[in-house]
């Protein structure tokens, strides 16, 4: 079937694939090089809260900003100077010498990176059908965790050999060879001359879409307008609620295995990518689920619930982990990864939620709105929670207590998200704009 129809949709999903590993990357290599930095800086637990509490703020407004710069210049415009101006920024963390530099160079990254997102899923929902677009997004969305790999088994090293501001340059600089093939194979479809006529009717194959599509194609949706509905909100509290805990994930788990296990800087790498080579599972079987349920006639919104419902199921365990780890580290590894790994594949059907209830005029714009949710859903667990606990439990050299206490918040946000967005969406109808 794909020789006939064609898969040149492919080479675009690939394409978000790498911005989004190039994202998470940047993103991640202060978490693995909080300890160098703590001791040359002269940081704590609290500052290193404030300068993730930088990111995090200007990360959740630019996802507001980014949608609708997004859906007005259009994805290939929106797309490249996000990316842009985030590998500059990434870079430019190497010349902070302060707690106080790294919260400027933070916010910079926060506002900038936040750009990923609402033109991942635009992309999508413009070069694929309904069908696809979970599986298209879990395979862009498992760059997050192929990001999220590739930092330890590169930033400790490249710190232990040429210093720390290296790790910021080299992987900052990754950005910019991707400016290069965007800018070169990516287009609209209607405007492709790689597409062919039969791939450009399937991914234009969902035909009750069609009349929504008509009606909303040169209006202006206003974020007011879009907060009038329930499906707004179902998304943007679902973000609310799980965003946190992945957060959580990428900013602490370096410090968890330092803290728990006494691993070193180099040590950790391995461990921290075993947890995001699992999480990799998740991103792509989450899309595929949905799709299995959908082959075998359940309806659209029911597969996503049904799927969304399974992996909230599958995080409760990490309250364990802790647990696990007395027995053996490897097995803390093994349950924090499958936790991960269930929210790469909730994650990739939330995003997909989007373009089920919305046209695709708004798409980036309701996803800008919930990354921004998300955003300040870690802001608020960072700022209530991690921020004043981890520094006073550490104080009395009982940090496993504040992690057992976030294994717990990790462990039943999903469920809580799930039961809400039910509440809110019981069918997630598409609304008409």
């Amino acid at each position: 079937m794909e020789n006939k129809i064609g898969n040149y949709r492919w080479t675009i999903c690939a394409l978000v694939f790498f911005a989004t590993t190039v994202n998470y990357l940047d993103r991640q290599v202060i978490s693995l090089l909080k300890s160098v930095l703590s001791v040359e800086l002269k940081w704590d637990d609290g500052d290193y809260a404030n300068i993730e509490i930088a990111f995090k703020l200007f990360y959740s407004f630019g996802m507001l900003i980014a949608g609708r710069v997004v859906d007005k210049l259009g994805t290939k415009k929106g797309y490249a100077m996000a990316t842009g101006l985030w590998s500059l920024a990434a870079v430019g963390h190497a010349f902070a010498n302060s707690a106080f530099g790294f919260m400027i160079a933070r916010a910079f990254l926060g506002v900038t990176e936040a750009g990923n997102f609402p033109a991942a899923i635009k992309s999508t929902a413009e070069w694929f059908p309904k069908k696809e677009r979970a599986l298209a997004t879990g395979i862009f969305n498992s760059g997050t965790n192929i990001g999220a790999i590739v930092a330890p088994l590169t930033v400790p090293f490249i710190a232990a050999a040429w210093g720390w501001q290296w790790a910021f340059i080299l992987t900052g600089l990754i950005g910019f060879i991707w400016l290069v093939l965007w800018q070169k194979h990516y287009t609209n479809p209607k405007d492709s001359k790689k597409l062919s006529k039969a791939e450009f009717d399937y991914i234009h194959s969902d035909k009750e879409d069609e009349n929504i599509e008509k009606v909303v194609e040169n209006e202006k949706v206003s974020w007011f307008k879009l907060l009038t509905y329930r499906q707004t909100w179902a998304f943007a509290i679902g973000k609310f609620l799980t965003d946190p805990v992945w957060w959580f994930y990428l900013f602490w788990l370096p410090d968890f295995l330092q803290s728990e296990y006494k691993l070193t800087l180099t040590e950790i790498a391995i461990p921290t990518a075993v947890v995001y080579m699992i999480s990799t599972i998740g991103s792509v079987g989450g899309g595929y689920l949905p799709m299995a349920f959908i082959n075998r006639n359940m309806p659209a919104f029911k597969a996503r619930k049904t799927s969304m419902f399974i992996f909230a199921l599958c995080v409760l365990p990490v309250v364990l982990s802790q647990y696990a780890g007395r027995v053996n580290m490897w097995l803390a590894v093994l349950v924090i990864g499958i936790a991960a790994s269930a929210h790469q594949a909730w994650s990739a059907n939330i995003f997909t939620t989007v373009s089920d209830m919305f046209p695709k005029k708004a798409t980036a714009s309701v996803t800008g709105i919930g990354g921004m949710m998300g955003g300040l859903g870690g802001i608020l667990l960072t700022w209530a929670v991690q921020k004043n606990m981890f520094v006073y439990y550490r104080s009395i050299n009982q940090i496993e207590t504040a992690y057992f206490i976030m294994f717990l918040i990790c462990g039943g946000a999903y469920l809580l998200a799930w039961l809400i967005m039910h509440l809110l969406v019981p069918k997630m109808k598409k609304i008409e704009l």
